[in-house]
């Protein structure tokens, strides 16, 4: 059978109804605060081509996730400023929450984020929020606005206690609004800090939401993102912390942001698909 490329996964009209499907694939192709390599709006788009090639049998789990049906819904367009799209955001995971699926969110830029974090405060009682980043993003504002990308984790922790893992670039300004407890430097976990995934799971909450900037990796795997970091975390290690986390926790939703695909090298763009089938692979086995 040909697999089309206008859903997650290019699955056949029976597992991507919305109806009947578990998961809610959502897209906001969002690129309005970014502020070097621009094209973070061009990666949901990518992520979902890349997903039409991927094979739906996930080894690691020997399950194939897509039978509980993963709908891809019409993008958010929202874009005449951050404030409104974070709005529009949050209306949307709202409705997806409300229906009783599992939220994935394709970015964009990191800022879209921020309106996922207002729809789960809406609807946990209490959650917590796992970042996967090179950034901290833990300004108040940047350049003008509180819904700016950088701001994303200063918006976060005033909704829920968070852990910011794989961080290796800061600015000095920030250094108030991080908590050393809940900061996992990228350098301390690649020398000798060998329990550092048991100490994220421990500074978090029963629920976990996990957003995850793919500046995370290290650019020799992934360089497609906005402003690429050296020294990150290689895919094995991320998987293996959303294993632990899904062992320990309820993952309650996701995201995937800051893809800027590259024409030429598409290797990224799969690695982002196959990363969000791995978690939710991982999800559903439990």
């Amino acid at each position: 059978m040909e697999k089309q490329n206008n859903n997650y996964g290019g699955l056949e009209p029976e597992y991507a109804r919305y109806q009947t499907a578990d998961i809610a694939i959502l897209p906001v192709p969002y690129d309005g605060t970014s502020t070097w390599i621009k094209g973070a709006d061009r990666g949901p788009a990518a992520i979902l081509e890349a997903s039409a090639n991927m094979e739906l049998y996930d080894i690691e789990t020997d399950s194939e996730v897509y039978t509980r049906g993963i709908a891809t819904l019409p993008p958010v367009q929202e874009n005449t400023s951050p404030e409104a799209m974070a709005a529009e955001v949050e209306r949307r995971v709202e409705t997806i929450l409300r229906d009783g699926k599992f939220p994935v969110l394709l970015g964009g830029e990191h800022s879209v984020s921020i309106g996922a974090f207002r729809a789960f405060a809406r609807h946990f009682n209490s959650f917590s929020i796992l970042q996967l980043d090179a950034h901290s993003d833990a300004r108040d504002t940047y350049e003008g606005s509180p819904c700016n990308h950088a701001c994303v984790m200063a918006r976060a922790r005033e909704l829920a206690p968070v852990a910011q893992v794989g961080i290796r670039s800061s600015a000095a300004e920030e250094r108030p609004n991080l908590d050393p407890r809940r900061l996992f430097h990228a350098h301390e976990l690649q020398e000798d800090r060998h329990n550092w995934m048991y100490e994220v799971s421990s500074v978090l909450l029963d629920n976990v939401y996990i957003t995850i900037d793919l500046d995370v990796f290290d650019p020799s795997i992934m360089p497609s993102t906005g402003t690429p970091e050296p020294d990150g975390l290689l895919y094995r290690q991320v998987i293996n912390l959303v294993r632990l986390i899904n062992e320990r926790h309820n993952i309650v939703g996701i995201d995937i942001v800051e893809l800027c695909p590259n024409d030429s090298d598409k290797a990224p763009d799969f690695l982002a698909s196959k990363l969000i089938y791995q978690i939710l692979s991982i999800k559903y086995h439990k």
